[in-house]
């Protein structure tokens, strides 16, 4: 309940005279699975982390009676999204929002007329996003050094800022304000993200996680999703770990599903291909977990505490 999504979703609930179903206190993906058929939950909202672990105790069970299936917290991989559609019949929506956003500022509503023109490999591309910003919110996608715009190009990279009568406009007696928001109004979100000629945005990574490897950025979001399509893998964080050469170079975190094996090697090779080569993780451990905050969010930070000094292997 102290996750943004009790704002919003408890609020409108309660509004809209809906029951609320309260996940607590057994979190396991069964017992959600279990919540979700014998409820006959609507909507039913959660973080990546969690639908990861639902996702197979889903299969048999009846999830006609859901409408929707919200999700925001980290950027979901599409792989997921489309897993869910799969098993049953709703892709995840994606959200975004922040504290500082009162929570919701976007959401990946399909517009009706793309629905009917776009291929199913198109619409799956789009549900990958976080869709247009809410009525009420204004926004810009801009080179956070410069505040310059980027183009609308669905390729070009910057940072989200957004503005607007619900939008916090700065910390309440904190030295950290003025880091986080602009001269002119605006919440640096500290979310690096594309945006389409349509208006659709993608994150692609949080700039404080971004791998800068030789003046280029490296997002490990990315990175992520395509290693999470692996179907042996469970889970996958990357980080930057420092290179004499490169400044940094990305290593691939990974966490293998029960059952399945996996080697270095073979996690490169279905890379190749999927990202740039100069993308490809220098190294890849495999770990029992990724560390998670307390709202189910991937901890890069714990991470890349634990991986302090870690000695990339040479070529």
């Amino acid at each position: 309940m102290f996750h943004a999504n009790a704002w919003g979703l408890a609020h409108a609930g309660v509004a809209c005279g809906a029951s609320l179903i309260m996940p607590g206190p057994d979190l396991s993906p069964g017992a959600i699975a279990t919540l979700i058929e014998s409820e006959k939950v609507t909507v039913a909202a959660g973080v990546p982390t969690i639908w990861m672990g639902v996702l197979p105790e889903l299969k048999g069970r009846d999830t006609s009676h859901l409408r929707a299936i919200p999700c925001g917290g980290s950027a979901v991989p599409r792989v997921l999204s489309e897993a869910y559609k799969a098993t049953t019949g709703l892709p995840i929506l994606q959200a975004w929002g922040m504290t500082e956003t009162s929570p919701v500022a976007s959401v990946g509503h399909i517009k009706s007329y793309l629905a009917d023109t776009l291929s199913e490999d198109e619409l799956a591309d789009l549900r990958s996003t976080i869709g247009t910003i809410v009525t009420g919110i204004d926004f810009r996608v801009v080179d956070p050094a410069t505040t310059e715009s980027v183009p609308w190009d669905g390729l070009s990279r910057g940072e989200l800022q957004v503005t607007g009568p619900w939008v916090a406009r700065e910390y309440y007696n904190d030295d950290r304000s003025p880091e986080s928001f602009t001269g002119d109004g605006y919440l640096r979100t500290g979310d690096v993200v594309t945006v389409d000629d349509e208006g659709y945005l993608r994150i692609v990574d949080r700039t404080k996680d971004v791998v800068k490897s030789g003046g280029e950025w490296i997002s490990s979001v990315e990175l992520e999703n395509e290693i999470m399509g692996h179907p042996a893998v469970a889970e996958a964080a990357v980080i930057g770990v420092k290179h004499p050469k490169w400044s940094e170079r990305p290593l691939a975190c990974v966490v293998v599903k029960p059952g399945e094996d996996l080697t270095k090697e073979e996690l490169l090779e279905y890379l190749d291909g999927r990202v740039a080569k100069w993308w490809l993780p220098d190294d890849v451990v495999f770990i029992d977990e990724v560390p998670k905050t307390s709202v189910g969010k991937f901890s890069k930070k714990t991470l890349r505490d634990q991986f302090e000094g870690y000695v990339l292997p040479t070529a």
